[in-house]
Protein backbone atom coordinates (compact mmCIF):
# COMPACT_ATOMS: atom_id res chain seq x y z
CA UNK A 1 0.00 0.00 0.00
CA UNK A 2 1.26 3.47 -0.83
CA UNK A 3 2.44 5.65 2.03
CA UNK A 4 0.03 9.19 2.60
CA UNK A 5 0.62 12.62 1.38
CA UNK A 6 3.84 11.76 -0.21
CA UNK A 7 5.11 15.07 -0.68
CA UNK A 8 7.82 16.44 -3.02
CA UNK A 9 7.77 13.25 -5.66
CA UNK A 10 7.49 14.02 -9.78
CA UNK A 11 8.54 17.62 -11.27
CA UNK A 12 6.72 21.14 -9.43
CA UNK A 13 6.89 23.24 -11.95
CA UNK A 14 3.93 23.36 -14.89
CA UNK A 15 4.94 23.44 -18.50
CA UNK A 16 3.73 25.88 -20.81
CA UNK A 17 0.40 24.63 -22.19
CA UNK A 18 1.38 25.42 -25.89
CA UNK A 19 4.76 23.70 -25.75
CA UNK A 20 5.93 20.17 -25.36
CA UNK A 21 8.89 20.10 -23.62
CA UNK A 22 11.43 16.97 -22.62
CA UNK A 23 12.64 16.14 -19.18
CA UNK A 24 15.57 14.53 -19.35
CA UNK A 25 15.98 11.46 -16.95
CA UNK A 26 19.78 11.91 -16.22
CA UNK A 27 22.03 14.50 -15.44
CA UNK A 28 23.85 14.71 -18.65
CA UNK A 29 25.90 12.99 -21.23
CA UNK A 30 28.58 11.18 -19.25
CA UNK A 31 32.59 11.43 -20.98
CA UNK A 32 33.26 8.52 -22.92
CA UNK A 33 37.11 7.69 -23.26
CA UNK A 34 38.52 7.40 -26.71
CA UNK A 35 39.46 3.68 -25.50
CA UNK A 36 36.03 2.24 -24.77
CA UNK A 37 34.80 2.25 -28.67
CA UNK A 38 32.25 -0.59 -27.60
CA UNK A 39 30.44 1.98 -25.67
CA UNK A 40 29.81 4.47 -29.15
CA UNK A 41 26.25 3.73 -30.55
CA UNK A 42 24.85 2.71 -27.25
CA UNK A 43 21.34 2.86 -27.33
CA UNK A 44 20.32 6.11 -25.06
CA UNK A 45 17.34 5.70 -22.88
CA UNK A 46 13.91 7.84 -24.06
CA UNK A 47 13.16 11.06 -22.98
CA UNK A 48 10.25 11.44 -21.02
CA UNK A 49 8.38 14.14 -22.65
CA UNK A 50 5.49 15.69 -20.96
CA UNK A 51 2.41 17.71 -22.67
CA UNK A 52 -0.30 19.99 -21.59
CA UNK A 53 -4.07 19.01 -21.97
CA UNK A 54 -6.97 21.10 -21.07
CA UNK A 55 -9.49 19.09 -18.88
CA UNK A 56 -13.06 19.80 -18.95
CA UNK A 57 -13.42 16.77 -16.62
CA UNK A 58 -11.00 18.41 -13.90
CA UNK A 59 -12.84 21.62 -14.67
CA UNK A 60 -16.42 19.63 -13.89
CA UNK A 61 -14.50 17.76 -11.11
CA UNK A 62 -14.06 21.45 -9.43
CA UNK A 63 -17.60 23.05 -9.68
CA UNK A 64 -18.71 19.54 -7.59
CA UNK A 65 -16.24 19.83 -5.07
CA UNK A 66 -16.38 23.61 -4.56
CA UNK A 67 -17.88 25.15 -1.07
CA UNK A 68 -17.04 21.31 0.61
CA UNK A 69 -14.60 23.30 3.04
CA UNK A 70 -12.20 21.02 4.05
CA UNK A 71 -12.79 17.97 1.88
CA UNK A 72 -10.90 14.22 1.92
CA UNK A 73 -9.14 12.82 -1.53
CA UNK A 74 -7.22 9.54 -2.57
CA UNK A 75 -4.78 10.17 -5.11
CA UNK A 76 -4.44 6.67 -6.62
CA UNK A 77 -1.27 7.70 -9.20
CA UNK A 78 2.14 9.10 -8.18
CA UNK A 79 2.28 11.42 -5.72
CA UNK A 80 3.06 14.63 -7.54
CA UNK A 81 4.05 17.98 -5.59
CA UNK A 82 2.06 19.73 -8.04
CA UNK A 83 -1.44 17.58 -7.51
CA UNK A 84 -1.04 17.09 -3.90
CA UNK A 85 -0.58 21.13 -3.49
CA UNK A 86 -2.93 21.94 -5.54
CA UNK A 87 -5.69 20.22 -3.51
CA UNK A 88 -3.71 21.10 -0.34
CA UNK A 89 -3.99 24.71 -1.06
CA UNK A 90 -7.71 24.03 -1.45
CA UNK A 91 -8.12 22.96 2.21
CA UNK A 92 -8.37 19.16 1.00
CA UNK A 93 -6.18 16.41 3.03
CA UNK A 94 -4.93 14.15 0.44
CA UNK A 95 -3.67 10.28 0.66
CA UNK A 96 -1.78 9.05 -2.10
CA UNK A 97 -1.26 5.50 -3.51
CA UNK A 98 0.13 4.81 -6.83
CA UNK A 99 -1.76 1.81 -7.06
CA UNK A 100 -0.71 0.62 -10.79
CA UNK A 101 3.18 0.48 -8.73
CA UNK A 102 1.34 -1.04 -5.72
CA UNK A 103 -0.14 -4.03 -8.14
CA UNK A 104 3.25 -4.52 -9.70
CA UNK A 105 5.21 -5.44 -6.53
CA UNK A 106 1.96 -7.57 -5.46
CA UNK A 107 2.47 -10.04 -8.72
CA UNK A 108 6.55 -9.77 -8.32
CA UNK A 109 6.24 -11.02 -4.63
CA UNK A 110 3.50 -13.64 -5.74
CA UNK A 111 5.98 -15.00 -8.58
CA UNK A 112 9.04 -14.86 -5.95
CA UNK A 113 6.72 -16.71 -3.35
CA UNK A 114 5.88 -19.56 -6.40
CA UNK A 115 9.81 -19.88 -7.49
CA UNK A 116 10.80 -20.69 -4.28
CA UNK A 117 8.06 -22.86 -2.70
CA UNK A 118 5.91 -24.43 -5.70
CA UNK A 119 3.75 -26.02 -3.59
CA UNK A 120 1.86 -22.24 -2.76
CA UNK A 121 -0.25 -23.42 -5.65
CA UNK A 122 -1.85 -25.84 -4.42
CA UNK A 123 -2.94 -23.32 -0.97
CA UNK A 124 -3.68 -20.23 -2.53
CA UNK A 125 -6.00 -19.67 -5.73
CA UNK A 126 -4.14 -18.24 -8.46
CA UNK A 127 -6.94 -17.46 -10.41
CA UNK A 128 -7.41 -13.72 -11.72
CA UNK A 129 -10.09 -13.05 -8.77
CA UNK A 130 -8.31 -14.91 -6.16
CA UNK A 131 -5.33 -12.30 -6.87
CA UNK A 132 -7.48 -9.37 -6.62
CA UNK A 133 -9.16 -10.57 -3.46
CA UNK A 134 -5.69 -11.13 -1.73
CA UNK A 135 -4.37 -7.41 -3.54
CA UNK A 136 -6.99 -5.34 -2.80
CA UNK A 137 -7.02 -7.27 1.20
CA UNK A 138 -3.79 -5.32 1.80
CA UNK A 139 -3.85 -2.03 -0.44
CA UNK A 140 -6.49 0.69 0.46
CA UNK A 141 -7.15 -0.14 3.87
CA UNK A 142 -8.88 2.73 4.66
CA UNK A 143 -12.32 2.81 6.58
CA UNK A 144 -15.83 3.19 4.55
CA UNK A 145 -16.67 6.72 3.81
CA UNK A 146 -13.11 8.55 4.05
CA UNK A 147 -13.40 10.46 1.06
CA UNK A 148 -15.30 13.19 -0.92
CA UNK A 149 -13.12 12.37 -4.00
CA UNK A 150 -11.27 9.84 -5.75
CA UNK A 151 -8.90 10.26 -8.77
CA UNK A 152 -8.86 7.09 -10.51
CA UNK A 153 -7.15 8.56 -13.44
CA UNK A 154 -6.98 5.82 -16.32
CA UNK A 155 -5.66 3.06 -14.14
CA UNK A 156 -8.82 0.59 -15.08
CA UNK A 157 -7.44 -0.09 -18.90
CA UNK A 158 -4.31 -1.16 -17.12
CA UNK A 159 -5.70 -3.67 -14.53
CA UNK A 160 -7.14 -7.14 -15.22
CA UNK A 161 -10.45 -6.64 -15.82
CA UNK A 162 -11.64 -9.39 -12.58
CA UNK A 163 -9.46 -6.74 -10.74
CA UNK A 164 -11.10 -3.51 -12.17
CA UNK A 165 -14.34 -4.93 -10.70
CA UNK A 166 -13.80 -5.54 -7.54
CA UNK A 167 -11.58 -2.37 -7.34
CA UNK A 168 -14.15 -0.28 -8.58
CA UNK A 169 -16.68 -1.77 -5.78
CA UNK A 170 -14.11 -1.13 -3.18
CA UNK A 171 -13.64 2.13 -3.99
CA UNK A 172 -17.17 2.95 -4.08
CA UNK A 173 -17.26 1.95 -0.36
CA UNK A 174 -14.47 4.09 1.16
CA UNK A 175 -16.59 6.97 -0.65
CA UNK A 176 -18.92 9.28 0.60
CA UNK A 177 -22.58 9.65 0.14
CA UNK A 178 -22.57 12.26 -2.86
CA UNK A 179 -18.48 11.83 -3.60
CA UNK A 180 -17.06 12.05 -7.02
CA UNK A 181 -14.99 9.87 -8.56
CA UNK A 182 -12.90 11.07 -11.53
CA UNK A 183 -11.53 8.51 -14.46
CA UNK A 184 -10.35 8.13 -17.93
CA UNK A 185 -10.89 5.83 -20.52
CA UNK A 186 -8.99 4.99 -23.85
CA UNK A 187 -10.62 4.55 -26.74
CA UNK A 188 -8.70 2.38 -28.25
CA UNK A 189 -5.31 0.72 -26.58
CA UNK A 190 -2.66 3.30 -26.41
CA UNK A 191 0.63 3.02 -28.34
CA UNK A 192 2.77 4.24 -24.70
CA UNK A 193 1.94 4.77 -21.20
CA UNK A 194 1.69 8.30 -19.29
CA UNK A 195 0.91 9.24 -16.02
CA UNK A 196 -1.37 12.97 -15.03
CA UNK A 197 -0.83 15.67 -12.77
CA UNK A 198 -3.02 18.44 -12.18
CA UNK A 199 -1.59 21.96 -13.50
CA UNK A 200 -4.39 24.61 -12.59
CA UNK A 201 -8.06 24.50 -12.86
CA UNK A 202 -8.71 23.00 -16.13
CA UNK A 203 -5.43 21.94 -17.27
CA UNK A 204 -3.77 18.16 -16.88
CA UNK A 205 0.05 17.68 -17.21
CA UNK A 206 0.92 14.35 -19.02
CA UNK A 207 3.71 12.89 -18.88
CA UNK A 208 5.24 10.07 -20.78
CA UNK A 209 6.62 7.32 -18.36
CA UNK A 210 8.28 3.44 -18.70
CA UNK A 211 5.44 1.17 -19.05
CA UNK A 212 4.51 -1.22 -15.87
CA UNK A 213 1.70 -2.75 -17.56
CA UNK A 214 0.28 -3.32 -20.99
CA UNK A 215 -3.47 -1.81 -21.57
CA UNK A 216 -5.42 -4.85 -21.07
CA UNK A 217 -8.93 -3.40 -22.17
CA UNK A 218 -10.55 -0.74 -24.31
CA UNK A 219 -13.77 -0.22 -22.11
CA UNK A 220 -17.12 0.50 -24.28
CA UNK A 221 -19.75 2.87 -22.65
CA UNK A 222 -21.71 -0.19 -21.46
CA UNK A 223 -19.11 -1.62 -19.35
CA UNK A 224 -18.05 1.63 -18.08
CA UNK A 225 -22.03 1.94 -16.52
CA UNK A 226 -22.34 -1.44 -15.93
CA UNK A 227 -18.75 -1.01 -13.42
CA UNK A 228 -20.16 2.30 -11.87
CA UNK A 229 -23.64 1.00 -11.89
CA UNK A 230 -24.73 2.36 -7.97
CA UNK A 231 -23.24 5.84 -8.79
CA UNK A 232 -26.16 8.03 -9.74
CA UNK A 233 -24.63 10.21 -12.31
CA UNK A 234 -22.39 9.91 -14.59
CA UNK A 235 -20.57 12.57 -17.22
CA UNK A 236 -18.50 12.38 -19.78
CA UNK A 237 -16.03 14.67 -21.68
CA UNK A 238 -14.47 12.98 -25.07
CA UNK A 239 -11.35 14.51 -26.39
CA UNK A 240 -9.55 14.25 -29.70
CA UNK A 241 -6.32 12.68 -27.95
CA UNK A 242 -8.35 9.60 -27.28
CA UNK A 243 -9.11 9.82 -24.21
CA UNK A 244 -12.36 10.03 -22.62
CA UNK A 245 -12.74 11.61 -18.96
CA UNK A 246 -15.74 10.83 -16.93
CA UNK A 247 -17.30 12.00 -13.49
CA UNK A 248 -19.32 9.37 -11.30
CA UNK A 249 -20.84 11.06 -8.80
CA UNK A 250 -21.99 8.38 -5.54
Amino acid sequence: MGFLNKLGIGLGAAPSREIARPVHSGNGRSHVPPATIAAIGAPRAPERTESARISNGLKELLWNLDGLGRGTLLDLGPAWQTTLSFFIERGFRVSSDDLLRDWKGFLTEEETRLREDASVRDTVDMTPAGRATRFLASNLEYAKGSFDSILLWDILDYLEPTLAKQLVAQLTDLLRSGGVVFAMFHSRKPEGFQRYRVADSNTLQVVSAPVIFPAQKVYQNREIQDLFSRYRTMRSFVGRDQLRETLFIK
